[in-house]
C-alpha cells in the first residue's frame, strides 16, 4: 500500500502542472501530462494488485510479492510514458494523426479514461468480495464504499459541475480543485480500509490458550 501512496503523491504534483493552470513551456507540459497519465495507470494497477494480494495467493509482504507488484507497475509507467510522449513530441510520427483536427488521441483517452476505471472497478469487486465472504466482516465496506462515493463525487465535480463553475467564476477556479479534494478524502479512506482489514489490527489468539484478546 505504500507504492500506491508513493504513486499517489506523483500524480498531485504532476497535476500541479498539467491542469494546475501553471505557467510552463509546452515542451515541459507535455512531458509533465505523460508522467501523469503513466503514474495514474501504475499507481491504480498498484492497488488493484493490492486486492488480489488479500486473496494470498502470494504471501504479502514478500520479495516476491513486492516484485511483481512493482515491476509490474513500472512495465505499465514506462510503456504508458513513451506512448504519451512518442504522442506529444512526435518521436516516430506514429501517434501524428492525433496532432490533426479534431485532435482525437484515442490511444491515451483509454489509458487516460478507460484503463484506471477498469482496474478501479476490479478492486472494488476483489475487497467486496474478500471483505464479506472470505472474512465475513461488514463494518470495513463502509470505509470502502466512503472511498468510491467520494472519488465518484469529484469527478462529477471535474466532468458535470467544473464548467459551471469556470463560467460563474469567470475562469478563476474550476471543478478541478474538488476533484482533487474529494480523491484525497478517498485516498484517506482506502487507507483506513486497508488498514482495518490488515492481521494487525484483528485478534490475536491469547498465549497458551485458544481463545482471543
Amino acid at each position: 500500500m505504500q507504492f500506491f501512496l508513493m504513486g499517489y503523491i506523483i500524480i498531485e504534483i504532476c497535476e500541479i502542472f498539467t491542469i494546475g493552470g501553471f505557467p510552463l513551456n509546452g515542451a515541459v507540459r507535455r512531458a509533465f501530462s505523460a508522467v501523469h497519465i503513466a503514474a495514474i495507470i501504475a499507481t491504480l494497477w498498484i492497488l488493484m494488485m493490492n486486492g488480489a494480494v488479500g486473496y494470498q495467493l502470494v504471501d504479502d509482504g514478500t520479495p516476491l510479492s513486492i516484485g511483481l507488484i512493482f515491476g509490474s507497475a513500472a512495465v505499465l509507467f514506462i510503456g504508458t510514458g513513451y506512448i504519451a510522449l512518442d504522442t506529444g513530441f512526435s518521436w516516430t510520427t506514429y501517434w501524428d494523426s492525433a496532432l490533426d483536427a479534431p485532435n482525437r488521441t484515442y490511444s491515451l483517452y483509454i489509458l487516460y479514461q478507460l484503463v484506471p476505471l477498469v482496474f478501479l472497478v476490479v478492486f472494488f469487486i476483489l475487497e467486496t468480495v474478500l471483505v464479506l465472504r472470505v472474512l465475513g466482516e461488514v463494518k470495513p465496506m463502509g470505509y470502502l464504499i466512503g472511498a468510491a462515493l467520494l472519488f465518484a463525487i469529484g469527478q462529477i465535480f471535474q466532468y458535470v459541475i467544473s464548467v459551471h463553475i469556470c463560467s460563474r467564476t469567470n475562469g478563476a477556479i474550476n471543478g478541478g480543485m474538488f476533484e482533487t479534494l474529494f480523491t484525497l478524502f478517498s485516498v484517506v479512506c482506502i487507507w483506513q480500509f486497508w488498514s482495518s482489514i490488515t492481521e494487525d489490527d484483528w485478534p490475536m489468539a491469547a498465549p497458551g490458550g485458544s481463545t482471543y484478546t
